[in-house]
């Protein structure tokens, strides 16, 4: 008997769980102590608010509060010129920006709330890489 498409925590992906099971490594996604940040030209200073550290970002993104571990990714330039924000921003470890897409972010997002995954993630700020483990529990 086939299975309904609400059995099947993986109908609404565009990616089934053999694009994301097994271990992969995103390189030079997360905030590092090395990132770009804004210069003012008549100073040549980077702005008090755009200076951080790897731990001030870790903080923030643990201090996030949500069911969903965060990590800390690097902001945009623009966006710490035009609102003045620090050179981080928090987001869920699967997020796009740090999988390289919306069909991997959804697709790990769908195996952190299935059962029947095991889902796990490294964060190394010194390299800026984001390990993700995905095992079906059987095989964990």
């Amino acid at each position: 008997m086939p299975e309904k498409p609400y059995d099947d925590p993986f109908h609404d992906c565009e990616l089934g769980p053999d694009a994301v099971l097994g271990t992969h490594t995103f390189e030079d996604v997360l905030f590092t102590d090395e990132m770009e940040t804004p210069v003012n030209v008549l100073t040549g200073e980077t702005p008090a608010h755009s200076r951080a550290t790897v731990e001030e970002a870790k903080e923030f993104a643990a201090s996030i509060d949500t069911e969903t571990p965060q990590i800390a990714l690097p902001a945009s330039v623009e966006s710490q010129v035009e609102t003045q924000s620090k050179p981080y921003t928090a987001a869920a470890f699967f997020h796009f920006k740090a999988t390289g897409s919306l069909e991997h972010h959804r697709a790990y997002h769908t195996t952190y709330e299935a059962d029947v995954f095991v889902v796990d993630f490294e964060a190394d700020y010194e390299s800026g890489d984001l390990t993700i483990t995905v095992e079906r529990v059987e095989e964990a």
